[in-house]
């Protein structure tokens, strides 16, 4: 029996492709499986090529696998597109329809199964998927039983019969490739799962689900990949506790909608990518400025422009951390698991609150779209930290204005909500003194900028760096962020096993850096790797910025688009050592 499983599903968008994926892999979850599924797609509503692949095992699985056990090819450019990840026990199923063709370099046999004409004696062509889902049924020896609750789920409302011939789809899927592959059915079967329930998301989610979690009732956006889905979940679920989602006209509107509904009390926030981010900037000032908080989520994806809507990259770092005009205080957080995108999520927006300040979340495309299951969230960890919000005032008959922006230790000045007796201020993206009136004096202006910056030696973040170091002397520090971390732990693993003592920083807290953590990391290493998405090494440039280290610092940088995957990484590593 395989320990891993990985299983891809190609063809043109628009034609079920995630859907068949959606359903495998829910089925598999249910069987307590752990999953890690990654989909590439085009930046069109329909047409150009699209897979899914998902990896399935017994056990934990965080990065996407090296290569591809069976691969399902609703057309002939997903075998020419996919076929290199296989091996020569892999094998390809593929639609007759079109005729398939196996390369000549392929290592795998390729199966021609009759998806589409055995689904349209059935009714529709549509349900070819289904069909496939058979035949996968009978590769992995899996009873047709376990995808019965997913398709009552997806057709049962569309009625009993419907449901009917799409268990028959699965079924005609299993006997057709059956009567091909002989005794092989089965040989790509999984080690037993342990059988618990745990939830199936993309980051997105978590994320949603976090903002859920921690109070939000208002979210301002414009729709952009690969932020849609935070929107669109929250879309379904904020009406049902009370909030609103509004679609602006741009993100320039979302964000000050954002800051003027937490002017009011809102716990609110924004989600974007790079492109939106870029026009929330000034917004990002006038929230530092006027101390009012903001949340915002960053989806990183291939830029400059519109460059790569639908692919990876990290590459939003340095305009997230300087990208302003000014100088305010901000945190910029970056999780790298559903956990952390969750939890992250309820951390971000007590510190906004806490604060009074914009807090930006970062997460980049793979992390936002790969589904992964996971387990339960525990709420009974939220807490719910809202800072110096004043309810009421003692004196309220006082003829003075609210000291909203008073000189205090910690930086942060008492906060007021509108309509509350005796709290009227004046609110102003302009330099203020404490009552909110406008004043450039060169003595007031030294004092509300120290006491804005002064803030963040206030900032209490739960783990800034995720660390794995078993050794006191390291032959390599491997450091990333975000989404890489699920690869390097693979590598380190590997590296380990090999007998090179690899430790691992995967820094969560961005800005401001965790310096005198990761020099402590970095001065145990003989050798620091940086492992990151974008061309110019952002990641190893603060790393040099905040603690030196140039001589030891080097990277290994993949910006085409796509993720790294264990062993590539593994060998683009030993060749920096």
């Amino acid at each position: 029996m395989l320990h891993q499983l990985s299983w891809k599903v190609g063809g043109q968008q628009g034609e079920g492709i995630e859907s068949t994926g959606e359903i495998f892999a829910t089925a598999m979850n249910r069987l307590g499986y752990h999953l890690y599924g990654y989909r590439h797609f085009s930046s069109r509503i329909k047409g150009g090529h699209t897979n899914n692949k998902i990896t399935v095992r017994p056990t934990e699985v965080r990065s996407i696998a090296d290569d591809l056990d069976i691969l399902v090819a609703f057309d002939q450019e997903t075998i020419d597109v996919n076929y290199k990840e296989l091996t020569p026990t892999s094998i390809i199923l593929a639609d007759a329809r079109f005729e398939p063709v196996a390369p000549e370099d392929c290592i795998a046999p390729l199966f021609a199964v009759p998806f589409t004409e055995i689904a349209t004696e059935l009714g529709t062509s549509l349900m070819k998927n289904m069909v496939a889902i058979g035949a996968t049924t009978a590769l992995l020896n899996l009873d047709e039983s376990v995808f019965q609750s997913v398709v009552e789920e997806i057709f049962g409302r569309k009625g009993e019969e419907v449901v009917a011939k799409n268990i028959e789809a699965i079924q005609k899927g299993r006997e057709a490739i059956t009567e091909q592959i002989g005794d092989r059915v089965g040989a790509w079967a999984l080690a037993p799962a342990d059988g618990q329930r745990r939830l199936f998301m993309i980051g997105n989610d978590a994320i949603a689900l976090g903002a859920l979690a921690a109070g939000s009732r208002f979210m301002a956006a414009y729709p952009i990949t690969p932020a849609s889905e935070i929107m669109e979940y929250m879309i379904k679920k904020l009406p049902v506790v009370g909030g609103a989602v509004i679609q602006t006209e741009d993100e320039i509107a979302a964000a000050t909608m954002a800051i003027g509904a937490n002017y009011g009390g809102v716990r609110s926030f924004t989600a974007s990518a790079g492109p939106g981010l870029s026009l929330m900037v000034e917004a990002i000032g006038l929230s530092g400025m006027t101390e009012q908080p903001l949340v915002i989520i960053d989806t990183q994806r291939g830029g400059p422009s519109t460059g790569l809507p639908t692919k990876q990259e990290q590459s939003d770092l340095m305009a997230m951390l300087y990208g302003t005009h000014g100088e305010i205080p901000k945190v910029v957080i970056a999780p790298s698991t559903m956990e952390e995108a969750f939890f992250d999520t309820i951390q971000a927006f007590n510190i906004a609150e806490q604060l009074q300040l914009p807090v930006i979340l970062m997460t980049d495309l793979q992390l936002s779209l790969g589904k992964q299951t996971v387990a339960p969230f525990d709420y009974s960890k939220i807490e719910i930290k809202r800072g110096k919000i004043v309810d009421a005032l003692e004196d309220t008959e006082s003829k003075d204005y609210f000291r909203r922006y008073e000189n205090t230790e910690d930086g942060v000045s008492p906060r007021i909500l509108p309509g509350t007796k005796g709290g009227i201020h004046h609110v102003t993206g302009v330099e203020h003194d404490e009552t909110g009136k406008p004043s450039e004096a060169t003595g007031n202006r030294r004092t509300q900028m120290d006491k804005r910056m002064r803030k963040l030696n206030y900032l209490q973040f739960d783990t800034p760096i995720y660390v794995n170091a078993p050794h006191e002397e390291a032959d390599i520090l491997l450091v990333g962020f975000n989404s890489t971390r699920g690869a390097i732990e693979e590598v380190q693993e590997t590296l380990n096993a090999e007998g090179i003592k690899t430790n691992h920083a995967h820094v969560r807290l961005l800005f401001p850096f965790p310096a005198d953590e990761m020099a402590q990391l970095a001065d145990k290493a003989k050798k620091i790797i940086v492992v990151e998405n974008n061309a110019t090494g952002q990641l190893a440039n603060i790393l040099k910025m905040n603690i030196g280290a140039h001589a030891k610092t080097t990277t290994v940088l993949k910006y085409d688009g796509t993720p790294f995957l264990p062993r590539e990484l593994t060998n683009l590593v030993k060749e920096k050592i």
